[in-house]
């Protein structure tokens, strides 16, 4: 009946007409596809989480879960040395990248007194986690897209200041470290400059941390205008559950919290987190084995010919040989390996490979010897 109703253009605001959303990786409906293209944990939660999440399913499931996660607040600042007064958790880290650009950025209203307002300007590099020019269109913001080195290093700060189109600073930008779709890894040296030279907030976006030789973190409690995001997704197997956090400034924290929603994360995900914490040394032990195979792997691919990016992550970002990216990628899904293709930009000429297990990466390396082989004759 729907499709009678006729509906009015004017109700909807304008900028969200202009509005691209965020394109996730895509989520298979075909059976049996090996899936490498959202970078998963290939490995289970620990047995003690899926046990703690089995017992939660009680009465419980009626009540509203503890609206400020506390418990798991608790837990995280003991992790990290911090105070419980600098931690906020949100559900999944993109849900707070998205109070963050509320909380510190203002709306662009056009030129003022002959200046852009200077609390529009949100900065992130090229290429980096394609949901930040989203949420700086969400807020009716001014991108600053900065082009990272072309080994994908970061630009110097005399470079990054030549960049700026603007007689002024960012009042939020955004640094995944390390670097996706790169996999490429920044020191803590090189962050804390960076970090030092910007007059507005800096968000540290660590989804990555715990595949890297090094994090930032420390950086959260020695700079009043840094925060650190982490996610419970890509090291600790709970994409499914959407439980991520910063670690920052307790004015910063507290700036979120004022527009966070409450009980914005789910009870059963605030369960699962809080025992993962408990069961660190199993995870541990999955970092090394992703690790190791994720080196394995880049050596078979520069064996072939494929052009293999340094990744301190767990996934390598790759240029493959013969033929376009495109046609590895339908070649390979139609083995029913599925992979990372970003259709558009400059890097489409590569795909992006997740780590799996080391039976799911033998199955993946055997269909692109068998793919190179038909491209070659």
């Amino acid at each position: 009946m729907a499709r009678n109703l006729k509906s009015n253009p004017d109700w909807i605001r304008p900028l969200v007409h202009e509005l691209h959303p965020y394109t996730p990786g895509e989520q298979p409906k075909v059976k049996g596809l090996t899936k490498l293209n959202t970078n998963e944990n290939p490995y289970p939660p620990s047995p003690s989480v899926l046990k703690a999440l089995r017992g939660s399913v009680d009465e419980r499931l009626r009540l509203y879960p503890n609206p400020t996660a506390q418990p798991l607040r608790q837990r995280i600042a003991k992790l990290h040395d911090v105070e419980e007064n600098q931690i906020t958790v949100g559900n999944g880290s993109d849900e707070l990248l998205g109070l963050a650009t509320r909380a510190f950025v203002e709306p662009w209203q056009g030129k003022r007194a002959g200046r852009v307002r200077e609390k529009s300007l949100v900065q992130y590099w090229t290429p980096s986690y394609s949901l930040y020019p989203v949420l700086t269109d969400i807020q009716g913001a001014i991108r600053h897209e900065v082009p990272l080195n072309p080994d994908f290093s970061m630009p110097s700060l005399r470079q990054l200041k030549k960049e700026q189109q603007w007689n002024f600073d960012a009042a939020l930008s955004f640094v995944t470290t390390p670097n996706a779709p790169t996999g490429r890894g920044y020191s803590t040296r090189e962050l804390l400059a960076l970090c030092r030279a910007q007059n507005g907030i800096v968000i540290l976006d660590e989804a990555y941390a715990d595949f890297a030789e090094q994090n930032a973190m420390e950086l959260a409690s020695t700079l009043s205008n840094v925060l650190v995001s982490r996610t419970f997704s890509k090291s600790y197997s709970l994409c499914f559950q959407r439980v991520g956090y910063f670690v920052g400034h307790p004015d910063l924290i507290h700036a979120i919290d004022c527009i966070r929603d409450s009980y914005n994360v789910n009870g059963m995900g605030q369960i699962a987190a809080l025992q993962t914490l408990r069961s660190l040394s199993y995870y541990r032990s999955n970092f090394q084995r992703i690790k190791k195979c994720r080196n394995q792997t880049a050596q078979e691919l520069e064996g072939l010919g494929f052009n293999v990016l340094p990744s301190q992550a767990n996934f390598l970002f790759v240029k493959p040989p013969l033929a376009p990216a495109s046609e590895w990628f339908n070649g390979l899904r139609r083995q029913k390996i599925l992979v990372r293709w970003f259709t558009t930009g400059q890097f489409n000429d590569r795909i992006r490979i997740s780590i799996g297990s080391n039976q799911e990466m033998k199955k993946c390396m055997s269909a692109i010897r068998l793919l190179k082989d038909r491209f070659e004759s």
